[in-house]
């Protein structure tokens, strides 16, 4: 069944939105303004909007619930994917651009550096979760198993948190700001999710 001209144009949006970031630091590296380290910058730059975009596409379900508007649900894979987009090209700046594909080098760094270990798992882990979101793959596991598959998100979101917290060092307000609101996200989740078990 085709969707509605207006649903799809607002799809087309959601999308050129969640773009916009991308299309903000080509510009800003076609005009050579990405400060003193580009390389630097590009990954954090990149790694910020990976969280960003796991906080917004966690807020879906919470304020579908709290506002009633069905119709958030249909972001919600969507909103996900472009936040595993936002951390594959995180990890791929890293692994090309820093390390030059150095695979032991990279080995050590993980070993070495607790925050890339955090980051490098939580990348490990939204792997599956990305190779699942379609609605094919959903119906080949069966309902039960996917969910169960993708409560892996309650391991991803703290181990992001706690990449980006480890990664700061110094002045970690930010960090944690991330950290609270995907802790009271979470709760929700898990919150909504033992209601629909003690009702089942």
């Amino acid at each position: 069944m085709a969707r509605p001209a207006s649903s799809r144009r607002l799809r087309v949006g959601a999308h050129l939105l969640c773009a916009l970031p991308l299309a903000w630091l080509a510009a800003r590296g076609l005009a050579d303004d990405l400060g003193a380290n580009p390389i630097e910058a590009v990954i954090r730059f990149l790694g910020d909007w990976a969280l960003r975009g796991l906080v917004v596409a966690l807020a879906v379900t919470p304020l579908r619930r709290l506002t009633g508007w069905s119709r958030l649900a249909q972001y919600r894979r969507m909103l996900g994917l472009w936040a595993f987009t936002y951390a594959a090209l995180h990890m791929a700046s890293y692994v090309g651009l820093d390390q030059f594909f150095d695979w032991n080098n990279i080995g050590i760094e993980i070993l070495k550096h607790k925050f890339i270990t955090a980051g490098m798992t939580a990348f490990v882990l939204l792997l599956p979760l990305a190779a699942t979101s379609t609605a094919g793959m959903m119906r080949r596991l069966g309902g039960q198993r996917w969910r169960r598959l993708h409560q892996l998100v309650y391991a991803v979101a703290p181990l992001a948190a706690v990449h980006y917290i480890w990664m700061v060092k110094a002045d970690i307000r930010q960090p944690l700001v991330y950290a609270f609101i995907l802790l009271v996200l979470l709760a929700f989740r898990a919150f909504w999710a033992m209601r629909r078990s003690a009702i089942a």
